[in-house]
């Protein structure tokens, strides 16, 4: 049972870790090569695409079988260790910087309404 769930917590993490990876390797360039209302009409897209079941299993999979998995594995010097600062990176580095700083930028520009904006409105919020 240990090991599936190690193989599980792995799994959902290298899961959050590949969406982070391709985004950056690939939807960031993408988006930098886009005019101000193409950029924020795209990240508007996916701010509200990426809200769906597959994306909140994995991100907030990753959030609660890390510590499970830690937890499990206390008083196995080198995996718990390892385990804890992965967790602790994780809900500090991931989790809390997505649910402090990032949901409430996205939200934020969920609201603009880029159809009435001016070109200067547009080019401040991209």
């Amino acid at each position: 049972m240990t090991t599936l769930i190690l193989i599980i917590t792995g799994t959902l993490t290298a899961l959050i870790a590949g969406l982070f990876y391709a985004y950056s390797c690939s939807v960031v360039l993408g988006l930098g090569k886009l005019s101000d209302m193409e950029y924020l009409k795209a990240m508007q897209s996916i701010n509200r695409e990426i809200l769906n079941p597959v994306f909140f299993l994995s991100f907030m999979g990753t959030a609660a079988m890390l510590p499970i998995c830690t937890y499990i594995f206390r008083g196995q010097h080198p995996s718990f260790l390892m385990l804890l600062l992965a967790t602790i990176i994780y809900l500090v580095g991931v989790f809390g910087v997505t649910v402090v700083g990032n949901v409430p930028m996205n939200d934020q520009l969920d609201q603009f309404n880029i159809g009435d904006a001016t070109a200067e409105a547009l080019k401040k919020s991209a």
